[in-house]
């Protein structure tokens, strides 16, 4: 009986229910998108396109491991953890005469991937290219279109699709940067081969390719060609047990992807990152936002609720009443917004691909699972919120509840009350915590935490904040006439109403400044610290994929130091940590960590340098020895030789440029720091064959780095873009409800003698005083949140707040809001008085 009383309520009440529906959509939807992605990140397919025609694949081990014991209670549990490398991993070219005796392999292919990227208008930097040896072109099978193989060190063999981009022909020059000086080779033959769309191959000679690897005796790779008719599965487990003790991997099916595309495997690790971010954000905006939603749409029916009661309706009753008018509407809203919500996630995905945060190569996943779940949140959602919105109503007695629907509480409710204290007390304590946090993975999820839960005790302090903040504006808003006025009174009696407004305006703007300004602080902080410790006069970069070493000898001469910076990131334990691999000479006079213990005159293969922060973490002295993985796997073992202060500028620990070099993918350094008392025409002219090259000025390179991290942010922004989003539809949503229900309060105006444009200017003020209010918390937010952020960060409270940008973010509230104010206050207006005043309520 209850089910059919509640869907005849929400027939019946269909544009009352509109502003729930709208907020569970747009929750169901973002759910849903958010869960896309993180689904992809799961399960999303990498398809091998270079090992094809190779069913098994023999790489190296691209995890660093852990395994702990612990004995408890008579028991033994053993743990074994890995984390992920940020180079790729090197085998012994030894091992392909393990893998040939294995019973069932016909052939083995030892395979060299190595940097090559071809000088040709035409480069795709969507496709990345590399460099092989011809002999494991089969492992595709790449196939000559025309021409020869490669017989000699200057030849070589590109892919058909580089020579119709690039219009090449058999016999034409080409230069290419590898690993070492740019080269020009001929072009000997074109090959092609069959769904190969994310790369560029170029195919050298064996001799060429091992020399451009830089690796002697190693190779990426093992391709094994079993004999026609042996089981693969059988063959897969003898290599294995052939490899045993090894480091070697055996892979197959579509684990032959990730060995391929390194870039995709971390991206997975990225993606579970950002999709969960994004989804546990969005649920708890989206949890304030449809618990407000709810709020104001009981208050709205508080007099039909009241006569409910009256009427001998007990709590129960109206609870389950508005539970199942919840279920409806959340039903049909979340099946919607699941629909919705799978385009959505593809469009994101789509944005972060074009945007280089996710490799093309990760294919988007779509399942059952991310719509079912949004679905089934939105239903709970609903239900919860209709349960904690009709709390007042259900618990007081019915006369009580008869007087409220006239006229609101002037007593706080006591247990929302205590619950906004709580929260507040719980938001300080965030961020508190926030100002002791040093590191960005541990720091940023505690900030948009913070940010949700103080709004969160202003959704609940809000009656008292605004009778407050109605004490504070009561005299100017007097002198803004009758309009004024009768705003003030508004304001101070229908302080309930008002709060559900001030709450997602509150989100809002605390929401974007925070997701505006959090990078930046940082970034700023960064680059200060890099700016006072470059000495460089002069600052080359590239803008090809990096600085060859013959460019560093050709600028050193008498008199002048240059320093080669080439980036990686190791592992100490299963902790990640940037580095960076320096030359150690003359480095005094081109670089300034701000030393504060040792010096940097001890840089050393065997040696290493670290940040405060780093020591700190680690336990580290002057002297102590460092364990750690570099980037391809190797382990090292290094004494520390200087603890430096300069860490968010410069990283967190500094190695020798050789020893990184030796141990990376790219080896081309990403920029070299010049003192020389020569000229940038000097230098242009010494460096003339050397095509690509940027010869900056430490602040012309400063203002590059600058517009790097502006591309990063808009990452970042793009992730929060869609909370911020529905944040805004938020906002648009409750004033609507807001005006909208007020249509009898407009005629009683109208008949008392206001006229239409008093009314509106009453609803104007309202709503800028109602902004104000709402600018004033969100912006507090932000500001306690970001001071903490850099605190913890920096070690300054200096948060980077960029004006223009700050004025922009209340401007578009302020719009939204008046918008979102006065078009439903002329609708509202449009029906004559009397005919609303006479009309059933």
């Amino acid at each position: 009986m209850m089910l059919r009383y509640a869907l005849k309520t929400v027939r019946a009440r269909r544009a009352g229910f509109l502003g729930a529906f709208l907020a569970l959509l747009c929750a169901s939807a973002l759910v849903t998108a958010c869960g896309t992605l993180l689904e992809t990140g799961l399960r999303g397919t990498i398809r091998t396109e270079r090992y094809t025609a190779t069913p098994l694949l023999v790489s190296g081990d691209q995890n660093v491991h852990r395994t702990t014991v612990q004995h408890k209670h008579g028991k033994t549990k053993v743990k074994h953890k890995a984390k992920p490398i940020a180079e790729r991993a090197w085998l012994p070219e030894g091992l392909a005469q393990r893998i040939e005796a294995v019973p069932g392999v016909a052939r083995v292919v030892p395979e060299l991937t190595f940097l090559a990227v071809p000088s040709t208008p035409g480069n795709d930097p969507g496709r990345p290219s590399y460099g092989h040896a011809w002999s494991s072109a089969g492992l595709t099978p790449y196939r000559l279109l025309g021409g020869a193989a490669p017989r000699g060190a200057d030849e070589l063999v590109v892919d058909s699709d580089l020579a119709a981009r690039a219009r090449l022909a058999v016999g034409d020059r080409l230069t290419v940067q590898s690993t070492q000086a740019p080269r020009a080779y001929r072009i000997s033959g074109i090959a092609a081969a069959t769904g190969v769309r994310h790369q560029t191959s170029l195919f050298f000679s064996a001799g060429e390719a091992r020399r451009l690897a830089a690796h002697p005796g190693q190779v990426t790779a093992f391709g094994v060609v079993p004999v026609e008719g042996t089981d693969p599965g059988e063959l897969k487990r003898a290599v294995v047990r052939a490899l045993d003790g090894t480091t070697a991997q055996v892979a197959a099916g579509d684990a032959r992807g990730p060995v391929e595309f390194l870039d995709a495997a971390a991206a997975r690790v990225k993606l579970i990152s950002m999709g969960g971010a994004m989804g546990g954000t969005s649920l708890l905006v989206a949890v304030l936002v449809v618990v407000g939603t709810f709020g104001l749409s009981v208050q709205q029916r508080h007099r039909e609720l009241a006569l409910l009661r009256a009427i001998a309706a007990t709590s129960g009753q109206i609870r389950r009443l508005l539970g199942r008018e919840a279920l409806l509407v959340g039903a049909v809203a979340g099946a919607v917004g699941a629909v919705a919500g799978l385009p959505l996630g593809g469009w994101l995905y789509g944005r972060f691909v074009a945007l280089g945060a996710v490799p093309a190569t990760l294919e988007h996943s779509v399942s059952v699972f991310p719509p079912l779940v949004a679905a089934a949140v939105t239903l709970v959602g609903a239900w919860a919120a209709a349960r904690i919105a009709s709390r007042r109503v259900v618990r007081i007695r019915p006369v009580e509840a008869l007087t409220e629907a006239k006229a609101e509480p002037t007593r706080p409710a006591w247990g929302r009350l205590l619950a906004g204290l709580l929260l507040l007390a719980g938001g300080g304590t965030l961020v508190a915590v926030l100002g002791v946090l040093r590191t960005e993975p541990a720091a940023t999820p505690v900030t948009f935490l913070a940010v949700i839960v103080l709004s969160t005790s202003v959704a609940l302090l809000g009656p008292l904040l605004v009778r407050a903040a109605t004490l504070l504006l009561a005299g100017p808003l007097r002198l803004t006439g009758h309009g004024g006025r009768l705003a003030t009174a508004n304001l101070r009696g229908n302080a309930v109403r008002t709060a559900s407004v001030v709450t997602p305006l509150t989100l809002l703007v605390g929401m974007t400044c925070t997701v505006l300004f959090v990078q930046p602080t940082l970034g700023d902080a960064a680059r200060a610290e890099a700016r006072a410790g470059v000495r460089a006069d002069w600052v080359v970069d590239s803008a090809g994929p990096g600085v060859p070493a013959p460019v560093a000898e050709r600028l050193r001469g008498p008199g002048d130091a240059v320093t080669e910076v080439v980036r990686t990131t190791v592992r100490v334990g299963l902790d990640k940590y940037p580095a960076q691999g320096v030359t150690p000479a003359g480095l005094a006079r081109t670089w300034d960590p701000d030393v504060t213990a040792g010096s940097l005159d001890r840089l050393a293969p065997d040696t290493v340098a670290v940040s405060e922060l780093a020591a700190d973490q680690l336990g580290l002295a002057l002297g102590s020895t460092l364990k750690l993985t570099l980037g391809d796997g190797t382990p090292a073992t290094l004494t520390v030789a200087a603890v430096y202060s300069r860490g968010l500028g410069f990283g967190d620990l500094t190695l020798a440029h050789d020893l990184v070099a030796r141990h990376v993918d790219n080896p081309l350094s990403a920029s070299l720091l010049v003192s020389t008392s020569r000229t940038h025409r000097e230098l242009a002219t010494t460096l003339r064959e050397f095509p690509g090259l940027r010869i900056l000025s430490p602040a012309a390179a400063d203002s590059l780095q600058a517009a790097r991290q502006q591309e990063n942010a808009e990452v970042n922004l793009l992730a929060m873009g869609l909370v911020l989003a529905f944040t805004a539809i938020a906002v648009v949503n409750t004033l609507g409800m807001s005006v909208s229900e007020r249509i009898r309060e407009f005629a009683l105006l109208r008949l008392a003698g206001a006229t239409r444009r008093q009314v509106l200017r009453m609803l104007r003020t309202e709503a800028l005083a109602t902004l104000l209010l709402a600018t004033a918390l969100g912006s507090g937010i932000a500001l306690a949140v970001l001071t903490a952020f850099s605190i913890g960060m920096t070690g300054r409270a200096a948060p980077a707040v960029a004006p223009l940008a700050y004025v922009t973010v209340v401007a578009v509230a302020g719009l939204l809001a008046l918008v979102a104010t006065a078009v439903p206050g002329r609708v509202a207006l449009r029906v004559r008085a009397v005919t609303v005043v006479t009309a059933r309520e």
